[in-house]
């Protein structure tokens, strides 16, 4: 099955082809342009290097949320044109199940860490099980780095970009709870996307093109101004 898998959820974008279980390419690029200036140009680039076109496509794939709110929408809405375009499957896996599932054949828990702004953090607990999908153990979360220091009771794997934010202060607060892996993994990558986007797939599961939407975790701030007039 050929998946064509992208994230925006943070300012570092990734695309990534996969032929089944076989990861074909992927682009990440961490720059300051938009998502709406480089990720149509960048599918088209990673497509043609590829050899691929759209139509040997089985599906896409895109990262839900929770991370900018405009990246998300940027992202969505262009996977699902593509899909409408293509008649081709859509499935949505949220960032957080993502980035925690680069983290592989660990015995301890998984807790990604994503920079929400605000002083926040977002955040999921979850445990790994070898070669499948990590499981989640929480709700996700965005929550004050306190309380997430208050979450992580035992020896646990953190990462995600909030480490960048917050790192001096998890370590501090953590101690000897506190694991990192190597720094490239706390990048959101395509290919994770794509991994478990084909396990959904092989399950039957995929997104109604009309209706799927980002998964924001709190209100945003267009929401916040409503429901205080």
């Amino acid at each position: 099955m050929n998946i064509l898998a992208i994230d925006t959820s943070t300012s570092v974008g990734s695309i990534a082809l996969v032929e089944g279980e076989q990861l074909k390419a992927q682009h990440i690029l961490n720059i300051s342009a938009t998502h709406n200036q480089r990720l149509l140009p960048g599918i088209d680039r990673i497509l043609r290097d590829s050899g691929w076109s759209l139509e040997d496509l089985d599906a896409f794939a895109v990262s839900l949320g929770p991370g900018s709110f405009t990246g998300l929408r940027i992202g969505l809405s262009i996977i699902k044109g593509l899909a409408w375009a293509t008649g081709k499957p859509l499935v949505g896996v949220p960032t957080l199940d993502a980035l925690a599932a680069g983290v592989s054949l660990v015995h301890h828990p998984v807790c990604p860490v994503l920079d929400a702004r605000k002083g926040e953090i977002y955040t999921a607990l979850y445990r790994q099980h070898y070669d499948n999908p990590p499981e989640r153990l929480t709700p996700y979360m965005a929550i004050k780095p306190k309380r997430l220091v208050d979450l992580i009771t035992e020896t646990t794997v953190l990462v995600g970009d909030a480490l960048l934010r917050y790192g001096d202060y998890l370590k501090r607060e953590l101690g000897d709870r506190l694991l990192q892996p190597p720094p490239h993994l706390n990048m959101v990558q395509a290919s994770s996307v794509a991994w478990l986007a084909l396990r959904m797939l092989r399950s039957g599961k995929h997104e109604d093109v009309s209706s799927c939407t980002p998964l924001y975790v709190r209100p945003s701030e267009a929401e916040l101004n409503r429901m205080t007039k």
